[in-house]
């Protein structure tokens, strides 16, 4: 019998392989349980009618595996295969499930299309009125395939013959916009039929010409049109085509929907609302003009490198109150990220307004830390029978929402709120004992849930939604392991080094938008602009992507020589805007920078830091000269640091938790310091009744450098601590989402008066990276997890814990219990890979792959 068949193969970080945008795809499989690891492997291509064997390759290697034949042309499509052999099989493994991959248009010649949308007059400062467009035309001939490749100037849903193509949200997404247009490939086959055809798409503002940002918002900021660039193309069962691209043939017409934006919601009128209006019979009605053409340079269109935006649950509310005044208050129980669809039936000019808020104040929404994002949805009603309806062009971040306008009673089943974000696939999950922790986690897991809606944002609610840098920079180790977000972060990476400034100086987040006065100009600053080299490097380790790591080593370099140029001869980054421990939470709420820890120390320990993983990145990809240079000016930005930042006792000159943890995290201190620094540290922690006293900057580094320096008991005090600030005490006032302050809700139940307080913001759920790899005690010491670490650390009277993450070669996992005679242990250890355990006491043991059980009763003491 042939042993069992490997995964499918899959493709680069996508979830599947239609319209794949790489010429040579690198190929990824798991291998089937038992098998122990693969020694060799053999790949099949199916393509242009015929099969190509490339033979047995003799190789372990089973992730990111390099394309084994002649590129892919444009809309080309191949089936792969793969079987592996293994060291004690005589015979190979079956053949894979075979796996489809179909390039997208590859080379600008493809492109037909040019954007096309409403030619009448509009305010350009105003809110305008979102158009739809549609075209008709015919299929002569029996289709053997179809597809269309579509974006837009601002969002889009498309709609052939009245069916809705695809299933994402806000598409197509944020990208710089004049560098990298999204476009999307759909096979559209089933949705046409011999004879009269219509294609048409909703329109809508977006971040293209949408209000958006700061105070007030800046309209505009890529151009004024509203336009579709789409491109059907149809290949009749002869093999002839026939291609139906956006051009002047095109028609316009207002939609029903009024007004719509990001921040504001939308509103929608019923009554001018034809459900028939993108078919065929719907041909000569309403009032549809010739439309406007545009330009766009088809060499900036680019396909996905991650999932797009969708619907990936629904939530009823958990409770409804009825209002004196006839409004309904609806709790949904959970702060998430979304819109609510209704279904409702009412007279004619029945208007619904839906308002939105992440918490109540004195049993009102609490709208006043959205700030000028109004997140208000209206419906008017057609009276024309019952209604399913959602917005189509906004997202809101709310648990709470409130109707006007209801007729009637509010039924089960009328209101869902549907969740939306970029949809990666879930790949860590973490419980233990202690439900609080649990609680904590879970809100760290909505929080990126709500947060991570195209490219990573720092909060979902309010007038900013930007993708801050140095928010993900602390993240990214957290993000990495939960979810399959090496596509998303690849391409937003991408956009980075696009904004990235001549000089080298990475922005405050990305992409660039009007910040004045405090973000524009932009300024380099610590943390924040490090996300050029410890957010690459943390993919590659978690991933096993090289190529990632090559393609944004160039803007690590120019990031880590600009801070040297700033540095200059002394190494001692002490200049220029800085932001420090960012919302320490002794800073004042309307000056977040100005925490206990002096931010040049910040500054010239991720100096050190920087310069430290680039050296590393270079040797991985074989620059021998750049990974000399570098460790040495790590290790000079290092000493700059001891000698201007760490005193004779070996205290640091700022007296704080942050510059404590920052230095042993960073490994910045000589042998001889670090127990004295680590001493001295957890006597801050404890002298505070081991509360929180870090901001963006310390909080996610605090535990480890405990943990790693003998303190692992103020470690857990930490983390359990319930009192204001700390983690749990937002999880004690209700909280179901990581909030941007300690305090964004005081103990008295009242909101923090500052002007940021948002109560759904990642960046102080980093410590659940923390969770995973010492309490949970899974962590890898390889690139993609093939090799890891299974070492728990229990402590704070938490007896068990199970951790679990599907890395690239498959599922590891660890489930510990205390017992009366030490822990018992269930390990996963997957196919390929290989780990060392070192469970309390025990020495530590070497496993392959497979399940494993140990006692530590049983496997002895440690050496």
């Amino acid at each position: 019998m042939l042993p069992p068949q490997p995964s499918p193969v899959s493709f680069e970080h996508l979830p599947d392989g239609l319209g794949i945008g790489v010429a040579s795809p690198r190929l990824t499989w798991t291998l089937p349980a038992g098998t122990g690891r693969q020694v060799s492997y053999e790949l099949e291509l199916e393509r242009r009618g015929g099969i190509r064997r490339t033979g047995r390759v003799d190789s372990a290697e089973q992730v990111l595996v390099p394309w084994p034949g002649d590129p892919l042309t444009s809309r080309e499509r191949a089936t792969v295969r793969v079987r592996v052999w293994t060291p004690d099989a005589a015979s190979p493994s079956e053949w894979s499930t075979p796996a489809d991959v179909e390039a997208g248009l590859l080379d600008a010649a493809d492109w037909q299309a040019v954007p096309v949308g409403a030619d009448w007059d509009e305010d350009p400062e105003g809110e305008r009125r979102p158009a739809r467009i549609r075209k008709n035309f015919r299929i002569h001939r029996p289709i053997a395939r179809a597809r269309l490749y579509v974006t837009a100037h601002g969002l889009y849903e498309v709609e052939i013959n009245g069916h809705r193509v695809g299933d994402e949200a806000l598409a197509p997404g944020w990208t710089v916009y004049p560098h990298r247009l999204r476009y999307r490939t759909h096979d559209v086959t089933t949705h046409l039929t011999e004879g009269p055809n219509t294609v048409g798409a909703w329109l809508g503002d977006g971040w293209y010409r949408g209000k958006y940002g700061f105070d007030g918002g800046t309209r505009n900021i890529y151009g004024t049109d509203q336009s579709l660039i789409a491109q059907l193309e149809v290949e009749y069962d002869d093999g002839t085509t026939h291609v139906v691209a956006t051009d002047e043939t095109w028609k316009a017409a207002p939609g029903p929907i009024l007004t719509c934006g990001l921040y504001e919601g939308e509103t929608f009128d019923a009554r001018l609302h034809d459900p028939a209006w993108a078919t065929p019979s719907a041909a000569g009605t309403g009032d549809w003009t010739p439309v406007r053409t545009g330009v766009r340079d088809p060499a900036t269109l680019v396909a996905p490198l991650g999932p797009p935006v969708r619907c990936t649950e629904e939530i009823a509310p958990v409770e409804v109150t009825r209002t004196g005044d006839g409004r309904h208050l609806l709790d949904f129980g959970q702060n998430l990220v979304g819109r609510l669809r209704i279904t409702v039936d009412g007279p004619v000019g029945t208007t619904l307004t839906l308002r939105h808020a992440e918490v109540l104040q004195d049993g009102e929404l609490a709208t006043r830390p959205l700030r000028e994002a109004t997140s208000v949805d209206t419906l008017i009603l057609s009276g024309t029978g019952p209604l399913t309806w959602e917005p189509r062009f906004t997202l809101h971040g709310f648990r709470y929402a409130e109707i006007t306008g209801w007729p009637g009673d509010l039924a089960a089943g009328q209101v869902t709120a549907r969740v939306y974000h970029t949809d990666m696939r879930r790949t860590g999950w973490f419980e233990c004992s202690d439900p609080l922790v649990n609680r904590l986690h879970e809100n760290v897991v909505w929080s990126m849930r709500g947060n991570f809606v195209d490219l990573p944002t720092d909060c979902p609610q309010r007038d900013e939604r930007l993708g801050w840098t140095g928010d993900i920079q602390v993240f990214a180790p957290t993000a990495s392991f939960l979810f399959d977000c090496a596509g998303l972060l690849d391409s937003w990476l991408t956009d980075v080094g696009i904004e990235q400034l001549p000089d080298g100086t990475i922005p405050w987040y990305v992409p660039v938008i009007p910040g004045e006065p405090m973000w524009t100009p932009i300024h380099p600053g610590a943390a924040w602009g490090d996300v050029a080299t410890l957010t690459p490097w943390t993919l590659f380790q978690r991933y096993g992507d090289l190529e990632l790591l090559r393609r944004h080593y160039p803007m690590a370099k120019a990031w880590v020589e600009l801070v040297e140029r700033l540095a200059g001869p002394t190494r001692l980054w002490d200049t220029g805007v800085q932001l420090g421990d960012w919302l320490d939470p002794a800073a004042p709420p309307d000056d977040p920078a100005a925490g206990r820890t002096d931010r040049y120390l910040v500054a010239t320990a991720y100096f050190a830091h920087s310069a430290r993983h680039l050296a590393l990145a270079s040797a991985e990809l074989g620059f021998d000269a750049d990974a000399e240079r570098y460790a040495a000016l790590a290790a000079e930005a290092a000493d700059a640091f001891r000698h201007r930042y760490v005193l004779p006792s070996a205290h640091l000159t700022s007296d704080s938790a942050t510059a404590y943890a920052i230095a042993l995290a960073f490994d910045l201190l000589t042998p001889e310091q670090r127990g004295p620094a680590a001493d001295r540290l957890a006597e801050i922690v404890l002298a505070d009744g081991a509360r929180i006293s870090t901001g963006f900057v310390g909080t996610p580094l605090i535990c480890d450098a405990l943990t790693d320096h003998g303190h692992l008991d103020v470690a857990y005090q930490l983390l359990l601590q319930t009192e204001c600030p700390s983690w749990l005490y937002t999880v004690a006032m209700g909280a179901t989402t990581i909030w941007e302050r300690w305090d964004s809700l005081r103990p008295d139940g009242t909101l923090n008066p500052g002007g940021m307080t948002s109560f759904n913001h990642y960046a102080l759920g980093a410590v659940a990276d923390w969770l995973h790899r010492v309490v949970g005690g899974i962590s890898a010491i390889a690139p993609g997890y093939r090799r890891l670490s299974f070492r728990p650390r229990p402590g704070g009277g938490i007896s068990w814990a199970r951790v679990r993450h599907d890395t690239p070669y498959g599922t590891a996992a660890l489930s510990w219990e205390l017992t009366a005679t030490g822990m018992t242990a269930d390990i996963t250890v997957p196919e390929g890979c290989t780990a060392t355990v070192e469970l309390p006491g025990c020495a530590p043991l070497a496993l392959g792959p497979g399940d494993h059980v140990l006692d530590t009763a049983e496997i002895g003491a440690a050496a």
